[in-house]
Order: C-alpha cells, then structure tokens, then sequence
C-alpha cells in the first residue's frame, strides 16, 4: 500500500537522522596530540637549516608509547627525544622538526609518529620554501626562553637586519603560539640595505611544560624565527641581562667604544662559566669567568665594540651558565665609520688696497703644488676638508691684484694629517 506523502517525507526525516547519529557515534577523541598541529619554516637558504619545536601530548587515561618517527621527505627530520618514548596520561614531549632544503622551491612532507595510542598514527605536515639568499636575517636565529614561572614573563630581542642593498618592506609581523608576543611596529614598514630591527619577544607561560612557537614575517616572501619555552611551577635559577640589546651608534674606525650592561641572577645561584662573541667586532671586558652570582645580586660588566672596517656590524653576546636557560644572549650592534679631517688655513691680509684675492694651493711634495679653491678666495682663511688621514701636505698662498697679475708662493706650511 502507497504511504502518504506527508508520511514518506517524516520517514525520511527519521533516516536522515539515524544516519547523523550513527556517524556522531563513530567519533573518536584522539588519544595523542600534537602542537602546532602543522610545521611552516618559510624561506630557508638552501646548504642551510631551520628547526621548530614540536610537543606531543597523551591526552588520555592510559599511557601511550612512540615507538616510530618518519617522513616522507628527507628535507625533514625528526630529532629530541630517543626512542620508544613513553607518554604517561597527561605528559608531554618535545620533538625537533628541521627542515633542510635541497632545491629552491617550496618542499611539503608528512611526518609520522608510530604509537599504541587509539590514534596509532598521527601525521604532521610540514612545509617550507628553499631559496638561494634570504632577504632578512635574524640576530640570533632562533630564541630559547629556558623556564618561566606560569604568570611570569620573560622578554628576549632579536634583530632583524636588511641583506640585500636596496630597500625591503614588511607587510606584516606575528607571532604563532598564544604564549608569545610582541608590539610590531607601524606596518608596512620599511628597512634600507643593512637596516636592523628589533623586536623585543616576550614568553608568558600559561601553564607548566615545554611549548614552541615562531615570530613570521612576511614580506618579501615569508620567514620565521623559531621561539621555544617551559611553564615551570617553581621558580628556577635563571640568568638574567640588563639590556636586550646594546646600540653602539657611530664609532671611528680603529677606536674602541665600550657600554655597561648587567648579568643578575633570580631564584636561585648561577654559576657563569663563560661568555662568547660571534663578532670579532665585538668583545666583553669587567668580569671573570667563572662567575658565581648568588640570588638576587647583580654583576656589571662592558660590551666593547671596536670596528676594524667602515659599514654596519651586529653580533650577540652570549653568557654560559648552570641557569635553567643554560644560554642568555644579548644583541649588540654598531658602525665602524672612516674619522674625517680637515685643515685650517689662516694668513695675514695683504697690506695693498688693489688686492683682489688670494689662491691656495697643495702638494704632498715640497715645491710641487696645485691650487685648491676653485675660485679666487676674497677671505683670508681657507678649510681644505678633502685631505685623507697619515698623509704629509704642504700648502702655499698667492695673492692676485684687481688686474688679475698673481704674486709668487708664501712660505710653505707643512701639515701632518694623524
């Protein structure tokens, strides 16, 4: 017998329904997790290497054993943790993702992680972009924050720097992971050949363990600068420094500038056993190390920058020590400029009244002479500001009569430029 109409259709509405709940019914919440859920490096120079951490996480009842990693693209590799790992209910453990590219495109792999967890397969995507000369480089390349109290924060500067010799624009600035930040500037913003940029990252721990995360940063292309830290319950010993960055400015080629900053220790004592430069433009004098700082005290030591060459250098300093972060670094950077001289000239005016100006001239050998004033000088004093530095000069005056006839040489001045 045919149904009614209105009954076939509320026969419908019933399988319809059926259908959503069986299909409801057959999710499963998976039992390991993995953060970031994808990997993305940006713009790596190829022959180079950028890693970004990783954390797995066992969000289930039982304990979870890894007991594989692997990935379909060689451009990527897994490291950190030696296995099989075995993840208690609720713990976490961090991997280091590197992405190496081999060929100036852009690269994708999957990453899998083999385990008994309810999801036994769980796969990352990664992606990154292999290029022959990156436009941006970053001082230093990656930033590790070491242990912070959940509610504290910890603030890290790395230094963006121009490569290329023409101008470059960002269009925009971010942070991936919810735990880090930093105020961008006014956007899009500029940066001529050799222009820096700091930004001043801060990592504010919400919770305890290890997370990860990345400043990106886009235009031209998109590069990223990896970030990593722990959310620790108590309080560590850390190493602390007075300043991100130390802004020499200006400074003669061949002379030495030097600049204070501090190393303070919280939470506990710290034990410096070190302290290195990745510039030889740059050194650090005023402290010895070893160095023990007990809590709470501070040690003052000097940056010295002391450029061999003209142009713009930036390095980073970096302290060793038994801190939870066992390495603190601080950005510093400067130009070496050539010292400019000048010489100043003065003679005695010509008693007669018909003089109409005088002529200098030079030479670098006594007797032989070019004038330098490219018009007949009515003053009598003359500021030769193209002399170059360790060179011997010697300068003589004329005086010319408003008939233009022009007298023999003064005596000779001799002139050391240093």
């Amino acid at each position: 017998m045919r149904l009614p109409q209105s009954s076939s259709r509320f026969l419908s509405t019933l399988i319809v329904v059926g259908v959503i709940l069986t299909l409801r019914s057959q999710v499963v919440a998976q039992q390991l997790v993995c953060s970031p859920a994808s990997v993305g490096f940006g713009s790596v120079d190829i022959g180079q290497s950028e890693t970004q951490l990783v954390v797995l996480t066992n969000t289930g009842q039982t304990s979870a054993t890894i007991s594989a990693i692997s990935s379909t693209n060689s451009n990527f590799a897994v490291s950190g943790e030696i296995l099989p790992v075995v993840l208690a209910a609720g713990e976490s453990a961090g991997f280091n993702v590197t992405f190496s590219p081999t060929a100036t495109q852009w690269t994708g792999g999957q990453i899998t992680f083999t385990s008994n967890a309810s999801n036994p397969s769980l796969k990352l995507s990664a992606g990154g972009v292999g290029v022959r000369s990156t436009a941006l480089s970053a001082a230093p390349e990656s930033l590790s924050f070491g242990q912070v109290a959940v509610g504290s924060s910890s603030t890290l500067a790395v230094v963006l720097t121009n490569t290329r010799t023409w101008g470059v624009t960002l269009s925009a600035l971010q942070t991936v992971g919810s735990e880090f930040s930093f105020k961008a500037p006014a956007l899009p913003l500029t940066l001529n050949g050799g222009q820096s940029i700091t930004l001043n990252v801060t990592f504010k721990p919400q919770s305890a363990g290890l997370t990860g995360g990345t400043v990106v940063i886009t235009g031209p292309g998109v590069q990223t600068v990896p970030l990593n830290g722990t959310g620790a319950t108590v309080a560590a010993a850390q190493l602390s420094l007075g300043t991100a960055v130390l802004n020499f400015g200006d400074v003669n080629v061949g002379s030495t500038t030097t600049l204070p900053s501090t190393l303070t220790a919280t939470g506990g004592s710290v034990t410096v056993s070190s302290a290195t430069s990745n510039s030889t433009q740059f050194s650090i004098t005023g402290a010895s190390f070893p160095l023990t700082i007990a809590a709470g005290e501070t040690v003052q030591f000097d940056a010295v920058f002391s450029p061999s060459k003209s142009g713009t250098f930036s390095g980073s300093l970096t302290f060793s020590s038994n801190a939870s972060d066992p390495q603190v670094s601080e950005s510093v950077n400067g130009t070496g400029v050539t010292q400019q001289y000048s010489v100043n000239l003065s003679w005695s005016p010509s008693g007669s009244a018909s003089i109409a100006g005088y002529n200098v001239y030079r030479g670098t050998v006594l007797g032989a002479y070019s004038r330098i004033n490219s018009s007949l000088d009515e003053n009598t004093a003359y500021t030769d500001s193209t002399v170059a530095s360790g060179v011997t000069y010697y300068y003589v005056a004329t005086t010319v009569n408003t008939s233009g006839q022009e007298s023999g040489y003064s005596a000779a001045l001799q002139v050391a430029v240093p």
